[in-house]
């Protein structure tokens, strides 16, 4: 159990990794604002710019199984430190592209220093500290993080209107030096290693290696594919009301709203605390999502069904993104959450690469109802698969309480 001086202890840390990450998050979501001028300035098509977030994405995923060793080994804090290096030089080299191949090379860039410093590699820093009793801290950082781009967006179209998109990046660039970087290198606590801090019964999953396999595979299937569809969404959202028969401005209004339903569903698993667990967490999220996608198919474009959806689908987002990082904390010990983290890292980038391009196609070539359907039939395969974890709970479940 978690004392009163162990949540003191974390606060700080809390703060250091929320303001770094909004940092981190905000900064790299700049073509949602700029893709348009970058498009123009380099001569490429805005599906050839806007490529660079699946660039992001994949690098993210293939440097995540890389880098679990390094986590290991160095510490959260000396990963995130290289990675935010790597992040600026990644912003310089977006600020210098005179074409496709340096733009994408920087996003390359990019992806690997996300992969460093980004989400998982909070979770990881956070799992160091706290262990199994990290939930609750990662249900607070994702308060703030929720947020980055409702901090950015305005700021990047500021910076950009104020400048240019080039110089943009160049500050940007600076941010990740002159803040994030000291953030992380002053206010994370050096690395101890997990093998000196673990008493042997805490590992419940090592007792029986068939169930810590098939758990991995269990867990993997189940939140790569609620992220096709929460991240697909996130792109083709306000032209799917649009679809549905909102008008433009009603189909802005509901997509601006989403983000605050989201952060509410964060707050509501947060003050959970030790009362659930990540699965628990999850078949809440698993049940909501397909219910929200049929809610929005039997209305046909009603007002009620569309502001129904835009609930029931914001609070199963919201929550879907705290069980992707709470799930394996169910199942790992602070030794083998890394490990497990940054693997399970990579389909789940992948998929958010493959997402948007899939579901934009769908939309655009056949009808709002084949993603729909879509979503529907993946959303369900997930519930299946997370009832089955349910069944696998380890029986050392109060290591989770607070």
């Amino acid at each position: 159990m978690q004392t009163m001086s162990g949540r003191r202890s974390i606060v700080p840390v809390l703060i250091v990794l929320a303001m770094a990450q909004v940092i981190g998050w905000g900064t790299i979501g700049l073509l949602a604002i700029v893709g348009r001028q970058v498009a123009a300035d380099l001569k490429m098509g805005i599906a050839a710019v806007f490529a660079g977030n699946s660039i992001l994405y994949v690098a993210m995923g293939l440097c995540a199984p890389i880098l679990a060793k390094a986590f290991i080994g160095y510490g959260a804090r000396r990963v995130m430190i290289a990675g935010t290096a790597l992040g600026a030089l990644g912003f310089v080299g977006l600020a210098l592209s005179n074409g496709p191949v340096m733009y994408f090379a920087a996003w390359v860039i990019l992806g690997a220093a996300g992969s460093a410093t980004l989400s998982t590699a909070a979770y990881i820093a956070l799992n160091e500290i706290a262990g199994r009793g990290a939930k609750s801290a990662i249900g607070a950082l994702m308060l703030v993080t929720g947020l980055s781009s409702s901090i950015f967006w305005p700021t990047t179209a500021f910076l950009s209107n104020a400048v240019n998109w080039r110089a943009t990046c160049l500050i940007y660039a600076a941010a990740m030096v002159l803040v994030c970087l000291p953030l992380y290198a002053f206010g994370l606590p050096r690395h101890v290693k997990t093998v000196d801090v673990i008493p042997p019964v805490a590992d419940a999953t090592t007792t029986n290696k068939s169930i810590d396999k098939h758990a991995f595979y269990l867990i993997t299937a189940a939140l790569s594919l609620n992220a096709f569809i929460t991240i697909g969404f996130s792109a083709i959202l306000v032209e799917l009301l649009r679809a549905e028969g909102s008008p433009p401005a009603d189909a802005v209004a509901f997509g601006s709203c989403l983000g605050v339903i989201q952060v509410s569903a964060r707050a509501v698993d947060f003050l959970g605390g030790g009362r659930w667990d990540g699965i628990a967490t999850g078949l809440f999220a698993g049940t909501a999502l397909p219910l929200s996608m049929i809610v929005l198919l039997a209305g046909g474009g009603a007002l009620w069904s569309v502001a129904a959806f835009i609930l029931l689908y914001g609070l199963s987002s919201g929550a879907l993104a705290v069980a992707r990082a709470t799930i394996p904390l169910v199942f790992y010990d602070k030794a083998a959450y890394a490990t497990a983290a940054s693997q399970i890292a990579l389909p789940l980038n992948l998929i958010s690469a493959a997402a948007s391009p899939i579901l934009v196609s769908l939309l655009t070539y056949y009808s709002k109802n084949a993603v729909l359907v879509l979503a529907i039939v993946l959303s369900c395969i997930a519930l299946l698969i997370l009832l089955m974890l349910a069944r696998r709970r380890p029986s050392l479940i109060p290591a989770v309480t607070q």
